[in-house]
């Protein structure tokens, strides 16, 4: 297997580059490396359906997704996901885009926590979907190549990733309870994601979680 993980990871555009660095100073080291897998799964995944797809706009949504977990960003009443998705509208217009493309990288957002989204109605919704669902509850990993999921997260381990992100979680849908948080959070699917990663990671080169 020939995989180059600098090439792969590397923000797209200065912008995303931007969306990175705001991820590491308002986030934990577990959700910076979820932030950049998720990236990395998203876009093995549109390679693997010759899915065109808007690089910048897929890593900014990548990047920013679970800010609305965090405890600067974190809404009292609103979704976390909308809370992430309002935090990237205003990355956008800071960053310049145009009215639309803000629109597009909050919807992206938002969409990530629905239980699926069409490929052919929103490409990068649905490689941030599938991505996330991949690195939070460990579904479909036959989807991907084994060698480069355990590379991937050797270079961004999961380690205290499952057990900081299901607080985080639990908190929201305790709070809000309409939410698709609270529907995570009753499924137990994070944890039981947590265990399929160790199945992945138990190896040579696993990482650990």
């Amino acid at each position: 297997m020939t995989l180059d993980l600098d090439e792969l990871l590397a923000p797209p555009t200065p912008t995303a580059a931007a969306a990175l660095e705001t991820l590491q100073r308002w986030s934990s080291p577990a959700l910076v490396a979820h932030g950049l897998r998720s990236w990395a799964w998203a876009r093995l995944r549109a390679d693997a359906l010759s899915l065109p797809y808007d690089a910048e706009l897929l890593f900014v949504a990548a990047m920013l997704h679970d800010l609305g977990v965090t405890p600067s960003f974190d809404a009292h009443e609103v979704a976390f996901e909308s809370a992430g998705g309002a935090a990237a509208w205003a990355f956008a217009a800071g960053a310049g885009w145009s009215s639309e493309r803000r629109e597009r990288v909050r919807e992206v957002i938002e969409r990530h926590m629905w239980l699926s989204v069409d490929p052919d109605q929103d490409a990068e919704g649905h490689l941030l979907e599938v991505a996330t669902s991949l690195d939070v509850s460990g579904v479909a990993p036959e989807l991907w190549d084994g060698d480069v999921l355990r590379a991937v997260t050797a270079r961004h381990p999961r380690q205290g990733f499952t057990a900081e992100f299901a607080g985080c979680i639990h908190a929201q849908a305790t709070r809000k309870p309409t939410t698709a948080a609270a529907r995570l959070d009753a499924s137990q699917r994070i944890v039981s994601g947590g265990e399929v990663w160790a199945g992945i990671l138990d190896g040579p080169s696993g990482a650990g979680d």
